[in-house]
């Protein structure tokens, strides 16, 4: 069965991103259930920045899950990659990676790599960048395996990253990994993007996706931009996705409205 799910950033350095909630896990978490969503999506600055044991009750009393977490603040704290020339620098995004992981682990949720994949350039051409990903993937998703759950990779659209940008590419590049615990990540604003055919994209990716960002494609709530679901929800169906569709958008015009709008949109498409 399809799940919703909302996100919560708690990394003051990426205010005014693309996430719903601001204000906490407990006002996430309350306002989430109110609304009827399934899951929250965590983004922490830090694997410590959470105390596990306090969510876990929380999360209980509320009849939520945790659908992922995100690694990106050790791009947007740290500047961190997993691309980085820099071997120690690479060491360092490799550890922080890991730290999130047993974090998402502990919760059942898997840890999502974005913008920490960074990007070629300079002296570091394309297929070198590649062969840094695919090194630090190979090690990491053998420790999201241990926990029970897959590493999710998200492909990001061309202004976020000069790596793989489509699912197709993205689909290429997991058939080259050493690891078969990869998820596809695809996100329905990087798609709007780059894709010529978002619905298409999605059958083709198939099984090799694991996790939906629900999103319109001005990166608001859905139905606040352009995007045309009808061909892209059949399109889940004929893949029989049954992961979580997940709201990574802007507290566009606020939180409360967007997760509104979402979870509307949610119960109209996947009516139960």
């Amino acid at each position: 069965m399809i799940k919703s799910a909302i996100t919560v950033s708690l990394v003051e350095e990426a205010k005014g991103g693309p996430f719903v909630y601001w204000n906490g896990l407990d006002d996430a978490c309350s306002e989430a259930a109110r609304l009827g969503f399934d899951a929250i999506e965590i983004f922490a600055p830090a694997a410590d920045a959470v105390d596990v044991d306090k969510l876990l009750p929380t999360l209980q009393q509320h009849e939520l899950k945790v659908a992922a977490v995100g690694t990106g603040a050790g791009m947007v704290k740290h500047g961190l990659s997993l691309t980085d020339p820099d071997k120690d620098r690479r060491e360092k995004a490799c550890q922080f990676v890991e730290s999130i992981i047993h974090f998402g682990g502990r919760l059942s949720a898997p840890a999502i790599i974005g913008s920490m994949q960074g990007r070629w350039g300079g002296d570091l051409d394309r297929d070198a960048a590649l062969g840094l990903l695919a090194e630090s993937i190979n090690r990491l998703a053998p420790i999201a395996a241990e926990h029970g759950v897959p590493l999710i990779y998200e492909p990001l659209n061309r202004y976020e990253t000069n790596l793989l940008t489509t699912v197709a590419d993205a689909c290429g590049f997991l058939r080259t990994l050493d690891t078969d615990n990869v998820k596809l990540l695809a996100d329905l604003f990087h798609m709007n993007i780059e894709e010529a055919d978002i619905a298409q994209a999605i059958r083709d990716g198939g099984n090799d996706i694991g996790h939906i960002h629900f999103v319109d494609s001005n990166r608001q709530a859905v139905g606040l931009g352009h995007m045309d679901y009808a061909p892209i929800i059949q399109a889940l169906q004929d893949i029989r996705f049954d992961g979580y569709l997940s709201a990574e958008a802007f507290p566009l015009p606020d939180s409360d409205t967007a997760a509104v709008k979402t979870i509307e949109a949610f119960r109209d498409f996947f009516p139960r």
